[in-house]
């Protein structure tokens, strides 16, 4: 298990890999975002994105599913978070992209009232095939601290 005390600002890691269909966008898009261009070539053809592209919050959500199967993958004592900052959509997401993500730890902090967690800010890149960032964003994740032998499982 991964906790507070392993994580090392400076630290950076790649991971992930998300095929974007057609059909995953429309379906985003009528049920969350339904502004033209993620909802048909035609409207898409008209705009600066030139053709039908992911929603912004769809690769945000893409996201998420990629990193919560990197903390599985690293059994990460993670607790969630209380939000994150600086969101930008860098790039256009577009059916056929293949994106992949790549995290830095920036800072690290010991929790002031819960001595059982601690929290990191992380900035995450979101990249897709040819290696061009479509999305970055800073995340301030809650994770537990390594539980001594008198504190047993928690």
């Amino acid at each position: 298990m991964l906790y507070f005390e392993d994580i090392e600002p400076g630290r950076s890691a790649r991971f992930g890999k998300y095929l974007v269909t057609r059909e995953e966008v429309v379906e985003f898009a009528r049920r969350y975002d339904p502004q033209p261009f993620h909802l048909s070539d035609e409207a898409a053809a008209q705009t600066h994105f030139g053709r039908l592209s992911a929603s912004g919050w769809h690769t945000c959500a893409m996201t998420m599913a990629m990193t919560v199967e990197a903390i599985k993958h690293r059994q990460e004592a993670a607790l969630g978070s209380p939000g994150i900052d600086e969101l930008r959509w860098l790039h256009p997401v577009y059916p056929g992209d293949t994106l992949t993500c790549e995290s830095e730890v920036l800072e690290k902090r010991a929790s002031a009232s819960r001595p059982e967690m601690g929290f990191y800010k992380a900035r995450t890149t979101v990249f897709n095939q040819d290696d061009v960032p479509v999305l970055r964003f800073i995340a301030t994740v809650m994770i537990q601290t390594r539980p001594s032998r008198s504190d047993g499982d928690r």
